[in-house]
């Protein structure tokens, strides 16, 4: 019972993660139709820029924290203006494979600067923070991700319902003509989407980097996994990219403890070919219906 409930917390603290990331890539299609290829470029990028802050700069962790989310939110603005605003109207097979080559271009360069090898950052969160439940040890580390998790959300959901931004962003999801026709900059809300996916896409790169360590094909692979949770939850569902990472998160970590540890990183992209095959628009992604 002790294992199964250390997996169980285990697995939801890496989907939270996934979620989080999932999220960002949702946003990006909801509001341009665009599969974000370069996602795990993305998390890799915040997680090598809060490692150079913190281990070899020596800047606090709060402040390398929120330098390394400004600088992703700023590098999603600089994607949207120099890479994708030049193709809108462009077929959307054009911008996807741009994004194809941003992601060679960005990994390229990650490995130019940081090489390839496996870097840790320094313990630095509290052993306070970890939590003893009997026979159950939580580490501070997943503690700390589902409470980073949280917060998140809950700026996210509070910044959707009650800024006008965030209204604004649900509207051009919703019906990109409608929101044209009542004065919506659509491209403006382009590229907020982008970086807000950049913000949020490094930040579950540095939770990651801080319980794996950062390495940049094991981030990369990482961002992979976006699609099968976002095909999970439905690819135009905020909720249900949380909820689609909440299962993959758990169906690897009972995988790994369970069955086999190579299956591991199998077993999501069992689920969507599974999810393909029965239910292709994902739990909560809307049936589109077209009329001839």
């Amino acid at each position: 019972m002790e294992f199964f409930a250390q997996l169980l917390v285990n697995g939801i603290s890496i989907g939270f993660l996934y979620g989080m990331a999932a999220m960002g890539f949702v946003m990006i299609f909801k509001s341009s139709s665009v599969l974000n290829f370069a996602h795990g470029e993305l998390m890799a990028f915040g997680a090598f820029i809060f490692l150079t802050l913190v281990s070899w700069m020596k800047l606090p962790i709060i402040l390398s924290f929120i330098i390394a989310l400004v600088g992703c939110f700023i590098l999603g603005f600089i994607i949207e203006r120099l890479f994708l605003r030049p193709l809108i109207g462009e077929p959307l097979i054009y911008v996807i494979m741009l994004t194809v080559g941003l992601a060679a271009i960005f990994k390229g360069l990650m490995l130019l600067i940081w090489g390839g090898n496996l870097y840790v950052y320094p313990d630095f969160l509290p052993a306070g923070l970890s939590i003893s439940l009997g026979n159950i040890h939580i580490p501070p580390v997943y503690v700390a991700a589902i409470i980073i998790g949280l917060i998140f959300l809950t700026l996210f959901g509070l910044f959707f319902k009650y800024s006008s931004q965030g209204i604004y962003m649900r509207s051009v999801a919703d019906n990109q003509p409608a929101a044209l026709s009542l004065g919506v900059h659509v491209r403006k809300i382009f590229a907020l989407s982008w970086a807000i996916a950049a913000l949020v896409a490094g930040m579950s790169g540095i939770v990651l980097g801080i319980i794996n360590g950062i390495n940049v094909h094991d981030l990369s692979s990482v961002g992979l996994k976006v699609f099968p949770v976002v095909i999970l939850g439905g690819l135009d569902s905020i909720g249900g990219a949380i909820i689609g990472g909440l299962i993959i998160g758990l169906l690897e970590t009972f995988t790994g403890g369970y069955i086999s540890p190579s299956l591991r990183d199998v077993i999501p992209y069992i689920v969507l070919v599974f999810i393909l095959l029965i239910k292709p628009y994902g739990l909560f992604g809307l049936v589109e219906i077209e009329r001839v």
